[in-house]
């Protein structure tokens, strides 16, 4: 194909018609730069059109030295490298800040400067009193900063003349590249990393850099990373991990930065990434707090070995402005929060959080930022030195108990009075919205507890709650019954009535009048439309009152139980009753019988007098050892007295039927009764209950006859006396001992 060549177009404008378009406009495809279209060879352009003229604007921009200047200084320190840093020296020196506590101090500098400017103006030596003056500073400046409370410290790190991490980067390094980007199309300037040498050992730093000035802290987003700073200290990470370069980060953030594109961005998951990768690194690691380190922006590149703070730095979950707006409603409670939440680098190390503490000079790190950097380099290369003495297992080992070690607890410990005092208490719920169903859970809860604990032998509950909290639901219910019968309102008067009564006595009038209220009260309550649960609620209380003095009266005896049963086993250890045991265990073996009923006539009566010898023993046992045995029936008797009992009732039942059966009067009065009780179940008279009630009387006057016959009364008082024999002289009641089940 046959190319059309063209003559070059000549520009109109500010740009000289002599120069040609092609030696103007450059071509940067395929990163081809500077060089003229012409050499790239003559494309096809169509047909020529007459007339045409193109005007092209140089715009003039800032001309950048960045990364390289054009005449860079080889002997700057640092070497020819340090300039692929943009972090450069302020041309103005940062005006001092003066924090509120420190202002007693600038009193006593300005006091200084005035004898100064005198001693100038007048030529007099007043040498002396400055340096009184200047005793005076250091003493105070000495005692203010020994004696820092944890918001004073807060304030410190946060200073705004602070050193920033590139600030003791250049300071401790010999030579010093930095790092740039995530590799996923971002640089965020709040998290800068890079690679330095200190003595000739390489290391790889990284951290939180906040700005000196507005500009710089607008431009590093006051130290606040988003994720794509804690992806680009990540690269480092696995660059670091896989040439072998121990690891130093620096902490001063106060979080990471929580807007809306942050965290579309995968905020959370690019901390937990870090979080994760730190734990298996095989590199040393080692972390310093050189101000502030807020919540996980600062743990996300914190999980260390060695973690060191700055005297006055600070490490905590939540600022203390935070955590007083959560807890006490004001950011000015600020101080208080500091103090509770142990975030100084002293509180820190006492809870094995942080391993040590850089000092700093008084005044604060700001004072001094070449001292103190060569503070931080001294612990940076004393921690390396023990760090790189360890294997890789046991350097991974290291770095996951340190973290495994903190947050250790004590369970059982009772809390101390004034803090208990000010715990927030439980709110209960107002009475009568607790619905029945949950009160009966509770008790049968309660008594379940009972039960087992009866059968452990150990009671140990708290029923006061439970019977306080009845005692709430049932005054509510008194009230609602109340207001329902229309009483409240006389209650009300009477009420203030009393409280007007001097010395709490009542006179005659008022005793009469509640008597009656009372009375009132009482004939209307059944009408009341709360009654049901009332009631309901009154039986429940009842029992759990019964179930508290079961278990009161049960661990009562715990110590008396105990006492019987060693006593028992002493009497059993005796080697005659043992052997006389021993050897009635082997008669029962031999005679190949499972109950005792099948027992013959000379077996059973060694057995019960072994069982009275052991009995006998067992008794004295305990009355020498000071307990009182008041009822001596053995198992035996009882069994035989039970019998006795149960024939004598079924033939009092007996004689009773034949004189029914025998009497025509008693038997048409007991069907009377029957046919009375049927005829009104549902809503008896009141004449038909007087007519119940009659005829009831008139059957027991004459069953109490039967009873009262010569052969019943004989029968009782010769089984009254067998009792009284058995009990050992007692008057031969039975007493059946209560229980609650």
């Amino acid at each position: 194909m046959a190319s059309v060549s063209q003559s070059p177009v000549n520009f109109s404008g500010s740009l000289s018609s002599a120069t040609s378009a092609s030696d103007l406009l450059r071509s940067s495809i395929n990163g081809v730069n500077g060089v003229p279209l012409q050499t790239l060879g003559k494309g096809h352009v169509g047909p020529r059109r007459k007339g045409l003229n193109i005007v092209a604007k140089v715009r003039k921009v800032k001309k950048h030295e960045y990364p390289w200047p054009q005449d860079p200084d080889p002997n700057v320190k640092g070497g020819v490298l340090s300039h692929l840093s943009p972090f450069k020296p302020l041309k103005e020196k940062p005006k001092p800040v003066t924090l509120e506590f420190e202002k007693p101090l600038m009193d006593l500098q300005k006091k200084i400067i005035d004898v100064q400017k005198m001693a100038n103006e007048t030529g007099l030596d007043f040498s002396d009193q400055i340096i009184s003056l200047e005793n005076k500073y250091q003493q105070a400046l000495k005692d203010l900063y020994t004696h820092l409370t944890p918001i004073q410290r807060v304030n410190i790190a946060r200073h705004p003349n602070r050193p920033t991490f590139l600030d003791h980067v250049f300071n401790i390094t010999d030579k010093f590249v930095e790092l740039h980007g995530d590799r996923a199309g971002y640089d965020d300037p709040a998290v800068v990393t890079g690679i330095g040498t200190i003595d000739g050992r390489r290391f790889m730093f990284m951290g939180h850099q906040k700005g000196r000035n507005t500009k710089e802290n607008i431009q590093r987003n006051f130290g606040m990373p988003t994720p794509h700073g804690y992806r680009k200290a990540l690269r480092m990470m696995y660059y670091a991990d896989h040439h072998g370069f121990p690891i130093v980060t620096f902490i001063d953030t106060p979080g990471a930065f929580a807007d809306l594109k942050s965290e579309e961005l995968g905020q959370g998951e690019a901390i937990a990434h870090n979080l994760r990768t730190m734990f298996g690194l095989k590199v040393p690691i080692v972390s310093i707090v050189m101000g502030e380190g807020g919540s996980g922006g600062a743990l996300a590149i914190g999980c260390a070995n060695k973690l060191l703070m700055l005297e006055n730095a600070v490490f905590y979950v939540a600022s203390p402005e935070a955590c007083a707006a959560i807890l006490w409603k004001t950011a000015k409670a600020s101080p208080k929060a500091a103090e509770k939440l142990k975030i100084t680098a002293n509180e820190l190390c006492k809870l094995q959080i942080a391993d040590g503490i850089i000092p700093e000079p008084l005044g604060g790190a700001h004072a001094d930022p070449h001292w103190t950097s060569e503070q931080i380099k001294k612990a940076i290369l004393e921690s390396m030195d023990e760090l790189q003495t360890m294997g890789t297992e046991e350097l991974l080992r290291h770095r996951m108990l340190k973290f495994r070690k903190i947050g250790g607890f004590q369970e059982g410990l009772p809390v101390e009075p004034e803090k208990k005092v000010n715990m927030k208490r439980k709110e209960e719920p107002r009475p009568g919205l607790i619905s029945d169903k949950v009160l009966q859970g509770e008790v049968n809860k309660l008594k379940e507890q009972i039960m087992k604990a009866k059968e452990s032998s150990s009671i140990d509950m708290d029923q006061n709650g439970l019977i306080e909290k009845l005692q709430r639901e049932i005054n509510y219910e008194f009230s609602e019954a109340a207001k329902a019968l229309g009483i409240e309102e006389k209650l009300s008067q009477m009420r203030e009535e009393f409280a007007k009564v001097e010395n709490g006595q009542l006179t005659s009038g008022q005793i009469e009048n509640l008597e009656r209220l009372k009375n009132e009260f009482n004939e209307k309550l059944e009408t009341a439309p709360n009654y049901g649960r009332l009631k309901y609620k009154l039986s429940l209380l009842k029992e759990i009152t019964e179930a508290k003095v079961f278990a009161e009266n049960y661990k009562k005896t715990l110590p008396l139980k105990a006492k019987v049963n060693e006593k028992f086993k002493e009497v059993l250890e005796k080697s005659t009753l043992k052997q006389k045991i021993e050897n009635l265990k082997a008669e029962v073996e031999k005679s190949d019988v499972s109950s005792i009923e099948e027992f013959d006539q000379d077996l059973k009566e060694k057995v019960l007098e072994v069982r009275e010898e052991v009995e006998s023993e067992f008794i004295n046992a305990l009355e020498s050892s000071g307990v009182h045995v008041t009822s001596k029936i053995g198992q035996s008797s009882m069994s035989l007295v039970k019998a006795k009992v149960d024939e004598l009732n079924a033939e009092i039942n007996q004689i009773i039927q034949d004189v029914i059966e025998s009497t025509p009067d008693l038997k048409s009065k007991i069907e009377m009764l029957k046919l009375e009780v049927v005829k009104d179940k549902n809503t008896p008279s009141k004449e038909s209950k007087e007519k119940i009630e009659a005829l009831q009387q008139q059957i027991k006057e004459g069953v109490a006859d039967v009873m009262s016959s010569a052969a019943i009364k004989e029968k009782y008082e010769q089984l009254q006396a067998e009792l009284a024999e058995l009990s050992g002289g007692s008057d031969g009641s039975l007493i059946k001992e209560s229980s609650y089940a």
